[in-house]
């Protein structure tokens, strides 16, 4: 008598002993199907969130990157390196400043030359999210703007990107400004979502310029400056309807003190906003951004300047002066709405 032969479950349910099995539809698989359309607006919102706002030269260097057409346009000769340093009368440890233009995609570098600072060179920014304007909160994809300073412990050693600068974001003025992020990076690579990428090549040349100094020249502090631009009179009118242009117009007066002394300014954080003052090469290199505490103002003090009269008669020391209080309001001013009187109060006083 022949042995009867065990049929399968499969077999017995669709006819066929082999094939794949069939798709159990379990409360699981149903909850995650009728969430992937919400995942995938999200994720489309997260990249155009990067490249909102995004030139095309900055679409275009990302493409080259990838495809290995390195270096890009208007880099410097990196393996010339000790080269460049002796033809421009430096070294490997000089002290060193930093500035950063958004609108341009450049970084340049400027090093220590007798008591001022001479520019050695300028590399062009692969990329950089967002749009013009600072970084407000962690997870906005924007790439800040302002004052940082890097010192030992920021010469990032570990992580995606080993050799990488970290700005130490939020700093003193951010944090007035209930701002947040963390590890706003200037790294390798043509790719980011908050930070500024270099290419591998480049950024190997800037991180060995600033290690140098901070291990070798004793520099305390490398200074940043990230600009929207090149802040010159024409850009900032080309500006002037821009939301951040106040804060632009801060951001200005240290940039000008810059182009003037040629030394990096002191820079503190005084009611929410920066301000400046002149420094010596020592400050610079020491330096770290700090909140001033108000204090009231001489009468014999005046309004604090423009940009252009900062850069022309700078003051020596950071100074803060208490904001004049508000004045009453003028007769036939119509009160807020109820709603927005209440705005925030707590339970036991809305009755």
């Amino acid at each position: 008598m022949r042995k009867r032969r065990k049929v399968s479950s499969y077999e017995s349910r669709f006819g066929a002993p082999y094939g794949p099995r069939p798709l159990m539809v379990t409360p699981a698989l149903l909850a995650a199907l009728i969430m992937l359309p919400a995942a995938m607006a999200t994720a489309a919102q997260a990249l155009e969130v990067v490249v909102k706002g995004a030139a095309p030269d900055r679409i275009e260097r990302q493409r080259r990157e990838a495809l290995g057409q390195l270096p890009l346009e208007k880099t410097p000769e990196l393996p010339a390196l000790r080269t460049r340093l002796t033809t421009g009368g430096h070294r490997l440890g000089d002290h060193v400043f930093i500035r950063i233009f958004k609108e341009e995609s450049e970084l340049e570098i400027w090093l220590k030359r007798g008591d001022q600072f001479v520019r050695f060179a300028t590399y062009p920014v692969c990329f950089w999210s967002g749009e013009l304007g600072p970084k407000l909160f962690e997870g906005d994809k924007q790439t800040p703007e302002g004052v940082y300073t890097v010192g030992r412990r920021q010469l990032r050693l570990i992580g995606r990107w080993p050799k990488s600068l970290n700005l130490w974001f939020p700093n003193a003025f951010d944090k007035q400004n209930e701002r947040t992020g963390s590890y706003i990076l200037i790294h390798g690579g043509c790719s980011s979502i908050g930070c500024y990428a270099m290419t591998d090549d480049v950024l190997n040349e800037v991180h060995l310029i600033v290690s140098r100094a901070i291990r070798r020249g004793r520099q305390r502090r490398v200074q940043v400056h990230a600009y929207p631009f090149r802040m010159t009179a024409e850009n900032m009118k080309r500006h002037a309807g821009h939301r951040w242009h106040g804060f632009w117009r801060d951001l200005k007066a240290g940039y000008d003190l810059f182009e003037t002394t040629r030394v990096p300014p002191q820079t503190g954080v005084c009611n929410k906003r920066y301000t400046f003052a002149r420094a010596t090469i020592a400050q610079s290199s020491n330096m770290a951004i700090r909140a001033l505490r108000p204090r009231p103002r001489p009468v014999a003090v005046p309004e604090p300047s423009d940009a252009q009269t900062l850069a022309r008669d700078p003051p020596d020391t950071l100074t803060c002066w208490q904001e004049p209080a508000p004045t009453d309001a003028e007769p036939g001013t119509p009160e807020l709405p109820r709603e927005a009187a209440i705005q925030g109060a707590a339970p036991n006083r809305v009755r």
